[in-house]
């Protein structure tokens, strides 16, 4: 069931394609060409553009559709991408902060080294001079 609701959503957009191709146009034209021949074939020409002007209509509304159905699709497809863009750059800032709260951690814990440090050569020169004095 699945298959066939991704069939029918997708032959708009394969019509509206198919519709832009040179093959298309080759395939109008000689279509055109053969109906307007028809009246040598003793059909008049009053009925064949009746016909012609009615299956040209058609055409375009079920093209109009298409095409709408297509705008449809690709607006919904833009819509899907920024929200995952929104949440893509939702991602970049947390990352960001984690980056700059990672960076003050690190200076503090360099400050709180050199300051062990400092404390810990005034501890040995304190004991050099307890040594020194006995």
């Amino acid at each position: 069931m699945k298959n066939s609701v991704k069939k029918i959503k997708k032959f708009p957009k394969k019509m509206t394609q198919w519709i832009g191709t040179p093959i298309s146009l080759f395939i109008h034209t000689i279509f055109f060409l053969l109906v307007f021949l028809l009246p040598l074939f003793h059909i008049p020409f009053d009925d064949v553009l009746l016909v012609l002007t009615t299956i040209v209509s058609l055409e375009a509304i079920y093209l109009a559709i298409f095409i709408q159905m297509t705008v449809n699709r690709s607006m919904e497809d833009i819509e899907e991408l920024s929200e995952n863009v929104e949440e893509i750059s939702e991602d970049v800032d947390k990352i960001q902060e984690e980056e700059r709260q990672d960076e003050v951690v690190e200076r503090n814990t360099k400050v709180a080294l050199q300051n062990i440090e400092t404390s810990v050569q005034k501890i040995l020169r304190d004991i050099e001079t307890l040594k020194n004095l006995h």
